[in-house]
């Protein structure tokens, strides 16, 4: 019987190959996300390890012995799971890798956008010593973090956040209280909160889901931080927000079309920090990623239940 083969559109930390390749598999490593080459790579695959790429139901049947498709990482918006679960395909992710390092990582856009520390920097490096003195930054300590969506990672949010001296509070129905967080309604987040950090699922329940009702409850010098998905805001709403001084200003480090392109109104804003989609883009986790993918492959090509399964087969 031939070796079962596992395609990766893009490369992953050799710690990941390592693990499929000592569970017997053939691993083929792509050379482009484009849609066609993966189709035509992956052909005979029979799983895949994709990032944030679209995989629809099109590319599926190109790949008529696919069996797994494992996301590197949380969201699995881009994967038709619906498709994946009618030609009996399991679809897997990566929820526990990131965890920390997404946290870490809104933590630090939320202190960069509060100090101007992007612009202050941009401005030293063009000559502009004293742009500081009227482009003054704010605490942290005393003000009101509201987080939107308290799951894995608003809670590993709240935790590091504990030490700053902030009030926190949170939306989620199905979640539980947690010591130093208050949960409380969706409409009191945005109307209190000096800083609204997103870490909602991209679901269509979700999409578009923040907009200029929710700009106009915000307090006028309250900033917005999203590490989510760029599908989760009226993105002509928040940059209308932001011209007006709707709101002080925004971190954002996911956008509806990626790349961003340098023409988009929001890249002409000074009240924003723009980072792109990194937010679990560290060694570690792409190694934690890679492992945690690597093992679900492993599993299922063995007949074995996975142990992150996004869908049920």
């Amino acid at each position: 019987m031939s070796k079962k083969i596992v395609y990766l559109p893009d490369d992953i930390p050799a710690v990941g190959k390592e693990i499929l390749k000592e569970a017997g598999l053939q691993v083929i490593v792509g050379t482009s996300r484009d849609k066609a080459v993966m189709m035509s790579e992956g052909a005979a695959a029979n799983a895949v390890l994709i990032g944030t790429q679209p995989f629809d139901a099109e590319i599926m049947d190109a790949m008529p012995n696919l069996q797994v498709i494992a996301r590197n990482g949380v969201g699995y918006d881009a994967v038709d799971v619906a498709a994946a679960t009618q030609r009996g395909i399991q679809v897997v992710n990566t929820p526990t890798a990131l965890s920390g390092s997404v946290a870490e990582t809104a933590i630090t856009e939320l202190l960069a956008i509060s100090k101007n520390l992007y612009q202050d920097s941009k401005a030293l490096h063009d000559g502009h010593w004293n742009y500081r003195k009227n482009h003054l930054g704010r605490d942290l300590e005393g003000k009101t973090v509201g987080i939107l969506g308290f799951g894995r990672i608003g809670h590993q949010v709240a935790a590091k956040l504990q030490g700053f001296g902030v009030k926190i509070i949170a939306v989620d129905p199905s979640s539980r209280p947690t010591e130093g967080v208050e949960l409380v309604d969706r409409d009191t987040l945005f109307k209190t909160a000096d800083y609204v950090m997103v870490h909602l699922p991209a679901i269509p329940a979700t999409e578009h889901s923040i907009g200029k009702r929710e700009f106009t409850m915000m307090k006028d010098d309250a900033y917005l931080i999203n590490m989510a998905r760029g599908s989760i805001l009226v993105e002509d709403d928040l940059v209308a927000a932001l011209q007006t001084g709707q709101i002080a200003g925004a971190a954002l480090d996911v956008f509806e079309h990626e790349p961003l392109p340098v023409s988009d109104p929001l890249v002409q804003l000074e009240n924003v920090l723009l980072t792109p989609h990194i937010a679990s883009n560290t060694v570690e986790t792409k190694q934690r990623m890679a492992v945690d993918a690597a093992h679900d492959i492993v599993k299922v090509l063995h007949g074995d239940d996975p142990n992150f399964p996004v869908n049920q087969i």
